[in-house]
């Protein structure tokens, strides 16, 4: 299982980014997907989830409302659309695939313990 992230950037407060995450070797519908960062002196944080089915999401209270988690099958990509960027979402963003043994709704906690696969990670900067 390899993933990818991309679209990382330097943005201004305000602006919008779509992260994209490029999962191979494994089909989405066996693995829910999970957007975290990480930020300069601070640990590692859940921001976004999407289960296998692609039903079901879950945002981290910080995300609600600006952020957006969607995937594309047939691309084998996961994508979280960020708008209205403060500068404190600056940090690394990770994408991770938890293996789950069916298709389903189910979501598992944003936790990063939870989640077995992960990239390496694309810089979100927001600074004036």
């Amino acid at each position: 299982v390899q993933l990818v992230e991309s679209g990382g950037d330097l943005v201004q407060p305000g602006g919008s980014l779509r992260l994209s995450c490029v999962v191979s070797g494994v089909p989405l519908d066996a693995y829910a997907i999970g957007w975290f960062r990480q930020a300069p002196g601070k640990e590692r944080e859940g921001v976004s989830c999407i289960s296998s089915s692609g039903r079901s999401s879950y945002y981290a209270d910080d995300a609600k409302g600006r952020f957006t988690i969607s995937r594309d099958t047939a691309k084998n990509t996961v994508y979280l659309q960020m708008n209205n960027l403060k500068t404190e979402d600056t940090a690394v963003y990770y994408c991770a695939a938890d293996h789950l043994p069916v298709t389903t709704g189910w979501l598992p906690p944003l936790l990063a313990s939870y989640y077995d696969y992960w990239g390496l990670g694309t810089q979100v900067t927001v600074s004036s």
